[in-house]
């Protein structure tokens, strides 16, 4: 199956093939969502078959939305189909842009939507095996440090969003 995702060419946003995006490093849109508990973040290790930064942690969710698709609907989409997870408000955070190399000459120039929710005790996430192969709830006061003492283990966009962007991320996050 072909996946178009929004990307900018010459200024101008229009579908593009999402492998094809990453090969030129093109600019394109993308989601990010962080669910927390109780002072904790949810982290996926994505699945050994994805195209890129197999086997790496990284936040709850991340992905890019289809043409004319809202980045909130993206985002519950998405939870849903990685980890089965229903029903857990989103608030945006914010919109933010980075650029990454992610290995075997792909590159992630994304525009992201950043999405912060509250998962309640009892709720837990099921795994998609085609998407992520292990979570694990990590105290958000030491996600930088773990981040820091093993970072091949981590995506570059999980690196760039504690380094550039934490304050906006999960600053009241947990607020109601």
């Amino acid at each position: 199956m072909t996946i178009h995702i929004p990307t900018w060419v010459n200024g101008t946003l229009q579908p593009v093939e999402k492998l094809e995006a990453h090969l030129r490093g093109l600019r394109h849109k993308a989601i990010s969502v962080f669910i927390l508990r109780d002072g904790d973040v949810l982290l996926q290790r994505r699945a050994m078959g994805k195209y890129h930064t197999p086997g790496l942690w990284a936040n709850t969710c991340c992905t890019h939305p289809q043409w004319d698709e809202a980045g909130v609907d993206c985002a519950m989409r998405r939870l849903d189909e990685e980890l089965g997870v229903k029903d857990v408000p989103l608030r945006y955070r914010d919109t933010v842009e980075y650029r990454a190399d992610v290995g075997g000459g792909l590159i992630e120039h994304e525009v992201v939507d950043i999405f912060v929710g509250e998962m309640p005790s009892g709720m837990e996430p099921v795994m998609n095996p085609e998407e992520v192969m292990e979570v694990e709830w990590t105290p958000l006061a030491t996600l930088a440090q773990r981040v820091e003492a093993s970072p091949e283990t981590f995506t570059p966009w999980l690196h760039i969003y504690l380094r550039k962007y934490a304050d906006i991320i999960f600053e009241s996050a947990t607020d109601a």
